[in-house]
């Protein structure tokens, strides 16, 4: 619409190349945020109280020149059209490899042509006072950044280290026979995979989405919260480490081993509930959801959170809007239509623009609400559109870059596997209740009566000759083989052999490819809530509740449903992230475990990013206006390449020491290093892979400087 601000009508364009890209929920978390620096930079360049983020300033090792901008004869009119020429490029560049960079690319070129700006203007000397150069200055500026910033941009983001220990678990075949490790993370072979984005990927078994992710540089992420893993001699960096979650001893059981088991067993039964038929209504209202108490402190207190045979959390609700003063209106439906709905909303579907987007896409639903005042923490004047957007923008997309850089760190380092793999492990194994009943074994699976139970004989589940007697048998959603028609079939819930259980996603998807712990979800959207609660100096969604419409027998993807009209409602931002993570263990992608560690640690980096973020709206940041003293590249680096060191300091006399992570001194051969006016390289020769110490020391000055070696 023509009153949107130009940033809204960028962030817009962004979040549909989301949607036509790969689903890559750390990559369009890095995208957002580094669009939100475009879009603010371009507009404090001309504040005079207003830091800029990256212009001006070191961000990680990397320093951006800027020697500022005159001020121009129409300071809006400027700050347009720079915020227009960065998104363009930097959009543009980002998604021309796209699978669908034609639709994209049309997108970004039809907006840059709708606001009557000349892509033939491709100079970079801002000096003159030209908004459009400044805009592709700073783009370009971003765009270098990116190169260096740990993600490996530059090729593809593909994985530089990382390897399952486990073989792929076939889905579409009975069972888990082959897994190694029942604690690791474990690939899946699918016949084809679709991925959240409806792309047809055209290999069978995905590799771990951003393992390594943890390296990325952050934004409110500092160097008091990491920790830095070595495992088989490859660093990973892990920020707000959680602890490890429940691990399985199979041959013993006990211990954490019963939360495993319990944890991954709601999975199972939770999945129970995805039948409209089964005759349980809900008041799905703000009324009675929502409001939940203070989340767990230690994994044993999650039984007390979760209703294990009944569904949901402790939230009882809220007895009034207090914008109305009157009560939320009850909203009654089938649980096994609310259940899915949720899973497949906050699943964010087919063509999505992934969690950290979709968040996004709720910040846009408040700015549009007529009730919404754009005072910043709800407090001061009213904001105009455009700068109300670049900081809100800026703050939501440092939180959700956070939570991506934490929650894929912990992923990658404690490599955790999902629900698939644990379910029908488990069962494989045998029942883990009662030593003197038939198939116990002490890692497998807890009996539930009504939800887990072993096949009699007799049973329809038996087989023709008995095969089956004995097994495990769940009480739950069961799956593709029962939907041929999609659109006028369920899959319902019934008993199913264990071995065959899914989560309730598309048979072409099946489960997230990376590791469960911690659950992304939880993390993105407790980060986001918080962002948005204090930003608008509100928990409440504008006039107490925010609103999300699934119409009957029209919402639901890989099957027929809602039954009926379902209408997910919150009254606080807190209410919609806690949706989302119960969501995913109706979904059947999360057990608790993954679930309340990504909420806590979500409450931690919504809130520094958002304090970080007002810092330099308020001029008050603390800055680092020098260039690094060296410039290290590429880092990591590859065993047997050379590693350059750019020094902003005379290098005579320098001395060049490497350590390992032991801290044991590495002799270097003189050969090994070039020293030269301003910069020196090191040839890494045979050094093994792992972590390294590079201490340089000059005349009058002294610097440290961490170097990772690959394979």
């Amino acid at each position: 619409p023509p009153d949107h601000s130009v940033a809204r009508k960028w962030n817009e364009v962004l979040l549909e190349c989301i949607r036509n890209d790969y689903a890559r929920p750390t990559v369009h978390g890095r995208n957002l945020f580094h669009t939100s620096i475009a879009m603010y930079d371009a507009w404090a360049a001309y504040d005079a109280t207003a830091q800029t983020f990256l212009l001006g300033n070191t961000v990680g090792n990397f320093f951006c020149p800027f020697e500022g901008v005159p001020e121009p004869d129409n300071i809006q009119t400027a700050r347009e059209e720079a915020l227009s020429y960065a998104c363009y490029r930097l959009l543009r560049a980002r998604f021309d490899e796209s699978p669908g960079a034609e639709a994209s690319l049309n997108l970004i070129d039809s907006l840059f042509y709708a606001l009557d700006y000349d892509p033939a203007l491709v100079e970079t000397d801002y000096s003159g006072g030209d908004p459009a150069r400044l805009g592709n200055y700073l783009a370009g500026r971003i765009l270098a950044f990116g190169l260096q910033d740990g993600s490996n941009e530059q090729d593809h983001y593909e994985n530089q280290f990382y390897e399952p220990i486990n073989p792929p678990l076939i889905p579409i075949v009975p069972g888990n026979p082959d897994i190694i490790d029942p604690n690791r993370w474990q690939p899946l072979t699918l016949d084809v995979f679709i991925d959240q984005s409806g792309n047809v990927i055209p290999i069978s078994t995905p590799n771990f989405l951003s393992p390594e992710w943890g390296i990325v540089t952050p934004f409110a992420l500092g160097a008091n919260d990491l920790t830095i893993y070595e495992r088989y001699g490859h660093a990973y960096w892990v920020y707000r480490d959680p602890g490890a979650p429940p691990y399985l001893e199979p041959l013993v059981g006990g211990g954490l081993s019963e939360e495993y088991k319990w944890g991954f067993s709601l999975v199972a039964i939770w999945s129970a509930h995805l039948d409209p038929a089964d005759g349980v209504m809900w008041d799905i209202s703000p009324g009675a959801l929502g409001n939940n108490p203070a989340l767990p402190q230690s994994i044993p207190e999650y039984r007390d959170f979760y209703d294990l045979l009944e569904g949901g959390d402790p939230g009882r609700g809220r007895s009034i809007n207090p914008y109305t003063g009157q009560p939320y209106a009850p909203q009654i439906v089938p649980r096994g239509d609310y259940a899915r709905v949720l899973a497949e909303f906050w699943a964010d579907g087919p063509d999505s623009e992934t969690p950290p987007g979709h968040w996004f896409t709720i910040l846009n639903y408040v700015n549009d609400h007529p009730l919404l005042q754009k005072r910043f923490r709800g407090q001061g004047p009213l904001l105009e559109d455009l700068e109300w957007d670049v900081k809100a923008y800026f703050a939501l997309a440092g939180a959700v870059h956070d939570a991506a850089v934490t929650s894929w760190g912990i992923k990658g380092w404690y490599d955790y596997l999902r629900p698939i793999s644990a379910i029908r492990l488990m069962a494989d194994l045998g029942q883990g209740s009662n030593p003197a009943l038939p198939n116990y074994h002490p890692g497998g699976i807890p009996l539930v009566p009504g939800y887990i139970e072993q096949v009699q004989a007799g049973d329809s589940l038996a087989g023709e000759n008995g095969e089956n007697i004995g097994k495990i048998k769940l009480f739950a959603w069961r799956g593709p083989d029962y939907i041929e028609f999609p659109e006028i079939e369920m899959a319902g819930v019934g008993w199913i052999l264990a071995e065959n259980w899914w989560p309730y996603q598309r048979p072409t998807f099946v489960t997230p490819p990376f590791a469960g712990y911690i659950s992304g979800h939880s993390t993105f959207s407790r980060a986001a809530a918080e962002v948005l609660t204090l930003l608008t100096g509100d928990e409440y969604f504008p006039g107490g509740m925010g609103e999300f419409h699934a119409p009957q027998n029209e919402f639901l993807v890989f099957e027929e449903g809602p039954s009926m009209d379902v209408t997910l409602q919150w009254a606080t931002y807190r209410d919609a992230s806690d949706q989302t993570s119960l969501s995913r263990i109706w979904g059947g992608i999360h057990p608790p475990a993954d679930d309340i560690p990504g909420r806590r640690i979500g409450i931690k980096i919504g809130t520094a990013a958002f304090e970080k973020a007002e810092r330099y709206f308020t001029g008050t940041a603390d800055l680092d206006q020098t260039p690094a003293a060296v410039k290290l590249y590429p880092n990591p680096c590859r065993t047997g390449d050379r590693l350059t060191a750019e020094v902003n300091h005379p290098t005579d006399g320098l001395r060049v020491v490497l350590y390992n992570i032991l801290g044991e001194r590495i002799p270097l051969a003189p050969a090994q290093l070039q020293i030269s006016p301003g910069y020196f390289q090191l040839d890494g020769g045979n050094l093994p892979p792992g972590i390294y110490l590079l201490h340089m020391r000059g005349v009058g000055w002294e610097a440290f400087e961490k170097v990772v070696m690959l394979r």
